[in-house]
């Protein structure tokens, strides 16, 4: 499984997670970690739909205000509640190709 989603993550522009699960959220924080680390610097957006995502953006946060995630991470995440906005931001944020 990490060996298909490596291969994706290289084919990739960016990251964009639709509302989903458990396995959503698990290549989410993945990418997002990878992001974290410095693996990748591609963008990382959420398509919060109807606010599918807001307690997931509200919890992280509270980890920014309690110092497990440092506020110059808070950006990896892009957020908009339907797809034009969100590839807007990620084109004006990131400058996609």
């Amino acid at each position: 499984m990490h060996q298909r989603k490596a291969e994706m993550a290289r084919h990739s522009d960016c990251f964009i997670a639709l509302p989903g699960g458990y396995g959503t959220l698990e290549e989410l924080l993945e990418v997002i970690t990878w992001a974290q680390l410095g693996i990748h610097d591609k963008p990382v957006g959420l398509l919060n739909v109807d606010g599918y995502y807001n307690y997931l953006l509200t919890f992280i946060d509270k980890a920014v205000d309690d110092g497990f995630i440092k506020p110059s991470q808070r950006h990896i995440i892009v957020s908009a509640p339907n797809a034009t906005e969100l590839v807007q931001k990620l084109e004006v944020g990131y400058l996609l190709p």
